[in-house]
């Protein structure tokens, strides 16, 4: 089963056109280790971040290329900008179709939302049930849960054609009532929403 990784590069103030450069070049040397998705940097939420999304084959292909990488020193050709690295697994909720590349918007919202304990069965049934309606108003191109970390959580991922596309259609999947999916956010607990711009090299952009 398709596993995904986020990375997520918190970089220094002013380094984002160094740190591209240098993912790109890292990227192109290492293609066939994993799967290229997205890489995008952080527009609103928390900044001097870039994101990058890969997919593996499976979470053993995952844990040995991530352990090549930290091994090596070289994490995604910007070490020495670096002044975090959060590197997370995901599985793709199970009726969601695998990642394409392709053109879908000028913007990514990316949230990441903690999940109670108890709470993954009950939030994959909300999403089974009212997924079908919420993506007839716009994608959401992968739902996610995590795989790794001490606390439960999932990520979903959005693309828009700009902020004011992305107000109108969360207002009117709201008022048809279409979205959230009923009783999902029950078993939710806090969220962390970051609009992102893709690079030019990204397969999704």
């Amino acid at each position: 089963m398709t596993r995904y990784e986020v990375a997520t590069l918190s970089i220094q103030t002013g380094t984002a056109g160094k740190a591209l450069a240098g993912i790109e070049r890292y990227l192109a040397a290492n293609a066939g280790r994993a799967k290229l998705f997205a890489v995008w940097t952080a527009e609103i939420g928390a900044l001097n971040r870039v994101q990058v999304l890969r997919g593996f084959e499976s979470s053993d292909a995952l844990d040995a290329e991530r352990a090549r990488m930290l091994e090596s020193g070289d994490l995604f050709g910007a070490t020495d900008i670096l002044t975090d690295l959060a590197l997370d697994t995901y599985a793709p909720f199970p009726f969601f179709a695998p990642l394409a590349p392709g053109a879908f918007g000028a913007i990514y919202e990316v949230r990441i939302y903690r999940i109670k304990p108890a709470g993954l069965r009950p939030v994959l049934d909300a999403w089974k049930e009212a997924i079908a309606a919420r993506q007839k108003l716009s994608p959401i191109l992968l739902a996610a849960y995590a795989l790794n970390g001490s606390t439960p959580r999932m990520i979903h991922i959005c693309p828009y054609s700009g902020v004011d596309e992305r107000t109108r259609i969360r207002a009117n999947a709201v008022s048809a009532g279409i979205w959230p999916p009923k009783g999902g956010p029950d078993w939710l607990g806090s969220m962390e929403s970051t609009v992102f711009v893709p690079a030019k090299f990204s397969p999704l952009h």
